[in-house]
């Protein structure tokens, strides 16, 4: 029994760092970081960013796994908590909207001469209905 057990927690953990690593790689690669980096003029510490950016992941991925409370802080570390989260989502969408302006090369080289609007709607719509399901099956639980 404790084998299998071992298993699974070998398996999950496995899991969890694939998904992290994927994650951050995303963000790495479209601009998120570099962008950071470049705007606050903080060149000389990357080795700083990467430690940091490394043990955010893995601090994440432990809370997300344990869900333990954080009895400190309060009212002013869920506040402080929540400005960094909304300058991180910030960046995140910023470095999405730039990620769209690939659509209309895209759209030469598919040789789309209209409907680029519609591409667009059809990767939102599906965005929010694999949310949906996901949420409706109960995944987000």
């Amino acid at each position: 029994m404790w084998i299998k057990l071992a298993f699974l927690a070998m398996f999950g953990l496995c899991a969890g760092g694939i998904i992290a690593a994927g994650v951050f790689a995303f963000l790495a690669i479209i601009g998120v970081f570099p962008r950071l980096i470049g705007k606050t003029g903080t060149k000389r510490h990357i080795m700083l960013y990467e430690t940091v950016i490394i043990l955010g992941g893995i601090a994440g991925n432990g809370m997300d796994l344990f869900e333990f409370p954080i009895p400190v802080g309060g009212t002013w570390a869920l506040a402080i908590f929540g400005a960094a989260v909304g300058i991180f989502v910030g960046c995140l969408v910023m470095s999405l909207a730039e990620t769209l302006k690939t659509l209309p090369v895209i759209n030469r080289r598919i040789h789309l001469s209209v409907g680029l609007q519609y591409v667009i709607l059809a990767i939102g719509l599906g965005k929010m209905l694999g949310a949906m399901l996901y949420f409706h099956m109960g995944m987000g639980m």
